[in-house]
């Protein structure tokens, strides 16, 4: 049995809804997000009604991307941070957003796969704060600085 070394593989079914990165969201994007050595990868193909501009990838999908990249990245770091891996029958984490800053470099290309990088800069037993750059082939088009928490047991069923 092959396990995924993505995380988003590994949420429970009751968190695997966001219109971002959930695996049962049919309409959604489907963003996967895995371990690169200590930084995380989440790649990405913007589809035609992605676009802003003709020929450029619209300013949301692309905050949409790196909020759903930094959630699961955090979700990798409190694992990792507890002494988890992915498959290992540790719970995966599942966070939210609880800040967003996006800063967009360069207009973003349509037509070539994105690549969204991070760095865990910080993480608690709570919390981690990630910071993604995404690139369109070698030209930095997006960076980005995001805190994720634990969801809060308000938003538990």
């Amino acid at each position: 049995m092959c396990v995924s070394p993505y995380v988003q593989d590994h949420y429970p079914d009751d968190f695997a809804w966001c219109y971002g990165c959930g695996r049962l969201n049919e309409r959604g994007h489907h963003f996967r997000t895995r371990w690169d050595g200590d930084l995380t990868v989440t790649e990405a193909a913007p589809e035609t009604v992605h676009t802003a501009i003709p020929g450029f990838v619209y300013g949301g999908y692309l905050a949409c991307l790196v909020d759903c990249h930094s959630t699961g990245s955090g979700a990798l770091a409190l694992l990792r941070a507890r002494g988890g891996e992915l498959g290992d029958g540790t719970p995966v984490p599942r966070c939210v957003t609880a800040s967003l800053h996006v800063e967009y470099r360069k207009p973003t290309p349509m037509g070539c796969t994105l690549r969204a990088v991070g760095r865990v800069a910080e993480v608690t037993t709570r919390k981690a704060v990630i910071e993604t750059q995404v690139y369109a082939g070698d030209t930095l088009c997006v960076e980005a600085r995001a805190v994720v928490v634990m969801v809060p047991d308000t938003m538990r069923s």
